[in-house]
């Protein structure tokens, strides 16, 4: 494998294992745990940033408009799913976001066609069916939508679209998305530690570390991303990103031990299927050019 490629493999593993990070802040409120996600990643992104001495580039972003436009629409997006995703793995729901990142190119290609008018294949036309289908399943069996799966497979496909918009290199992309929600982000720890609902005495000793730390976890696999999706192809990606809720997946059924019902099987199935079509019908326009 090219560097850029084993650089996207790397983010995927780190982003399919990061459920036992949020695990280890199980105790804490998932919105306060989320709000210190927004704050200290602008502030490590900002250190990077001064050192790189990029100040320059965050200067032409306040300049363009149209660029920071997107960059509040995709502020508002990635906020949603960390959110969700976060009290999703923190409340028992590690398969739902797992399946969230399988539904994640399927979504992206409904999204394509809605926006950017791009045309279904009969094999995408099939995969979307299937995958229709499966959650379909799951609603006629639980009496609900996988809406924890949808949530946070549908913003981040979103996020993927709004990005596409956005010129800026990623650690100064990263450093308006986190800006723009700052102050909401702030205050409410703030508000969260005054009422005694934050992490003050929750956490204890060498646990509060792992409040600051969110931010390097967060923005270092957002970063190598970047640098490695430069020189690695949208199929070859497309491939790789299926370790990431694979390795979720394993991590809540073995590791965390939730319950993976018949419902769950099925609905996986149907997914699984769309999945193999997907991939096995970008290989075939791949190998065609």
């Amino acid at each position: 494998m090219k560097k850029a490629e084993l650089q996207v493999l790397l983010c995927f593993i780190l982003w399919g294992v990061l459920p036992i990070y949020w695990k280890q802040l199980d105790m804490v409120n998932s919105v306060y745990i989320l709000a210190s996600r927004i704050v200290w990643s602008l502030v490590f992104v900002s250190l990077i940033i001064f050192f790189q001495k990029k100040w320059d580039k965050v200067k032409e972003v306040l300049q363009d408009r149209k660029q920071l436009g997107s960059l509040a629409c995709a502020s508002v997006l990635i906020t949603i799913n960390w959110g969700v995703y976060i009290y999703a793995v923190n409340s028992g729901h590690i398969i739902d976001s797992s399946m969230a990142y399988y539904l994640n190119p399927i979504l992206v290609i409904i999204i394509g066609a809605i926006f950017f008018k791009d045309k279904f294949s009969k094999m995408q036309k099939l995969a979307i069916m299937l995958s229709a289908a499966g959650v379909g399943y799951s609603l006629l069996a639980y009496g609900q939508i996988p809406y924890f799966a949808l949530i946070i497979g549908g913003s981040f496909a979103l996020y993927g679209a709004v990005k596409k918009k956005v010129k800026a290199d990623s650690e100064i992309s990263l450093f308006f998305e986190t800006a723009f929600v700052f102050p909401i982000a702030m205050a409410v720890i703030v508000i969260m530690d005054v009422q005694g609902t934050g992490s003050i005495g929750i956490l204890h000793g060498a646990e509060y570390l792992l409040i600051p730390f969110a931010g390097v976890i967060t923005s270092v696999p957002l970063m190598i991303y970047a640098m490695g999706m430069k020189g690695t192809s949208m199929s070859m990606s497309g491939i790789l990103m299926y370790i990431n809720p694979t390795l979720q997946l394993l991590i809540g059924v073995l590791l965390y031990e939730e319950q993976f019902t018949m419902t769950h099987a099925v609905t996986f199935l149907f997914i699984w299927a769309a999945v193999i079509i997907f991939v096995t019908d970008s290989l075939r326009k791949n190998h065609a050019k």
